[in-house]
């Protein structure tokens, strides 16, 4: 299989995967909270996140990767901050970030962050049932979002499929999308206010989940849906 080209910087995503043969990633509750945990630290230093759905055997998400220069000024943020809590000697980090050259990071580092992601939560998944080998399939799904009505019919999209799958007869009602999230003052990391921005207002975030997205509609930005 031909490798996918790795995420670009500063570019809209739909991201999904599954487990690998159809296999549940996701086997009790907790887990839910670990691959949000997880997310948070792996990819979120890279990624805004606008939406997530996990589903058993697979999950979707819609992301925005950071620029080049928003992950390194956020790197070097982190550094200060580190160096700040400690007795930092003469010519140590925090002093040598002044005025220092930055290397470039790489074409595959987002992409390099996923994998991380992955590997971190199946690492975990695999100590904690006794499982061994992969967990997820290889390589994870990804399409450019590359327009505002994409990005609308994507959320809903991700939003819609708990009840697309049958797991539940509205998907309102299911407890691991960020739908409900979006419209709390629920401490999250979605960025919030910025998914209400692009839909103008929460009755326009409603209204768009209101209407069915079909399979057709759907192939503008899912290669291939999971069941």
């Amino acid at each position: 299989m031909t490798s996918p080209t790795p995420l670009l910087f500063d570019t809209y995503y739909h991201i999904y995967n599954r487990g690998v043969n159809g296999e549940n990633i996701f086997i009790e509750e907790r887990n839910y909270d670990l691959f949000l945990n997880l997310f948070e630290r792996h990819v979120t230093p890279v990624c805004d996140l606008f939406s997530y759905c996990m589903l058993r055997n697979h999950f979707h998400v819609s992301v925005r990767t950071k620029s080049e220069e928003e992950i390194i000024e956020y790197q070097k943020t982190l550094r200060v901050s580190s160096a700040n809590g400690r007795r930092v000697r003469h010519g140590s980090l925090a002093n040598r970030d002044e005025g220092q050259t930055r290397k470039p990071l790489g074409s595959r580092y987002v992409s390099d962050q996923f994998s991380n992601f992955f590997n971190a939560y199946a690492k975990t998944i695999n100590k904690a049932y006794g499982r061994t080998g992969s967990l997820f399939q290889h390589p994870f799904g990804r399409v450019p979002i590359t327009s505002d009505r994409q990005f609308w019919n994507v959320i809903a999209y991700i939003h819609q499929n708990p009840q697309k799958h049958g797991f539940v007869k509205d998907f309102r009602d299911w407890k691991y999308s960020s739908y409900g999230i979006i419209l709390s003052e629920k401490r999250t990391i979605i960025n919030r206010s910025e998914v209400l921005k692009w839909f103008g207002t929460r009755d326009d975030y409603l209204s768009l989940h209101n209407q069915w997205l079909s399979d057709a509609q759907a192939k503008w930005f899912v290669e291939e849906d999971y069941d």
